[in-house]
């Protein structure tokens, strides 16, 4: 394993060097670290960034989650992803592994308009342009897309488990018992059409856990001029305790109107779960009236409220990624295995 470890290099970029410290301990406590990188900008404003460290013949993982934070924004994040993989494969890294746990762009992955991008397959191009020989992510949004626009190997992890392991052993409100006390009246609410199937793994990992049948429901919405539209749930919500799932937190704008059909349909929330809480325009005041909100660390929740921040729970996925980096490091086991429920 030592020959093994010295042959291995983790980099954690501005905005994620945390969560990469946080998996470097974990793969090994004794003495592994994050790999050392200056990443700053030149007096024009041009960033600049480069490996400290010697990675020839190295297996290379740099990990950057692709939001905007206090300090860097997006674009400027994913430059910097992609020039630091150039340099590393010029600098005769072995194999380099791009870690996103939230993947930028991945909404736009079609086209729905005239001359509309496509904006996964370009940043699927420029990922494969720049070197990365493999991309890790969570959650991502539409995954059929996602795949469809790579060439190089991509693997997706969902957060099912996660959630599931969590959920049902937590209490969501302190009057409430937790859901392996009692798990009746519960139903899983999809916020969309397009959550079906997402909403369908939620539901069948929680069966699997609770023994018992937990009925799905749907917010029949629609977009119009990108306005939320709808009011109907499609399910039985009367009398019930309501999960929503979903794979992000954007504006909440959907969220707040199925909460409502929710409780106009004699239901009441939950808990409001999502893998990626962005938490951006007036998500603040879409979320005022819920509860508890679940979400990962794949994004830092710095633009919520200190009212809202007090409603929420992160789930971490630091030591799922650590597992996964030691499984395709060492070849050491399936992924998928991690993910089984």
């Amino acid at each position: 394993m030592s020959i093994l470890l010295s042959t291995l290099k983790i980099f954690g970029l501005n905005g994620s060097k945390d969560y990469a410290n946080q998996i470097a301990k974990m793969i090994d406590p004794s003495g592994f670290s994050l790999s050392k990188h200056t990443e700053t900008h030149h007096i024009d404003g041009e960033s600049y960034i480069k490996s400290d460290e010697n990675v020839r013949n190295c297996d290379v993982y740099v990990i950057s989650s692709l939001f905007s934070d206090k300090d860097h924004q997006v674009n400027e994040k994913i430059l910097n992803l992609l020039m630091f993989v150039g340099s590393l494969k010029d600098a005769s890294a072995r194999r380099v592994t791009v870690i996103v746990p939230y993947f930028a762009y991945a909404r736009q992955d079609r086209k729905t308009k005239s001359r509309e991008p496509i904006a996964t397959k370009y940043m699927a191009q420029l990922f494969e342009a720049s070197g990365v020989d493999r991309l890790i992510t969570l959650d991502i949004h539409s995954l059929s897309a996602f795949q469809n626009s790579f060439r190089i190997p991509v693997d997706n992890l969902d957060c099912v488990k996660l959630f599931t392991n969590y959920i049902i052993k937590e209490k969501i409100q302190d009057d409430q018992p937790t859901l392996l006390e009692d798990s009746s009246n519960l139903v899983v609410l999809s916020p969309d059409n397009g959550g079906i199937s997402r909403c369908g793994q939620f539901q069948d990992a929680l069966e699997k856990k609770l023994k018992t049948e937990i009925p799905l429901a749907v917010f029949d919405k629609r977009r119009v001029e990108g306005q939320v539209k709808g009011s109907r749930i499609i399910g039985d919500v009367s009398g019930k305790r309501v999960i929503l799932f979903d794979d992000m937190i954007a504006t909440a704008g959907t969220a707040a109107k199925a909460i409502k059909a929710v409780e106009q349909a004699g239901g009441k929330l939950y808990a409001f779960c999502a893998t990626h809480g962005l938490f951006v325009g007036n998500a603040n005041e879409a979320l005022k009236d819920v509860n508890k909100i679940i979400v990962t660390d794949s994004v830092s929740t710095w633009r919520l409220s200190e009212e809202n921040k007090k409603k929420v729970t992160i789930i971490p996925t630091t030591e799922l990624m650590s597992d996964v980096i030691v499984r395709t490091h060492f070849e050491g086991g399936s992924i998928s295995k991690l993910l089984e429920v």
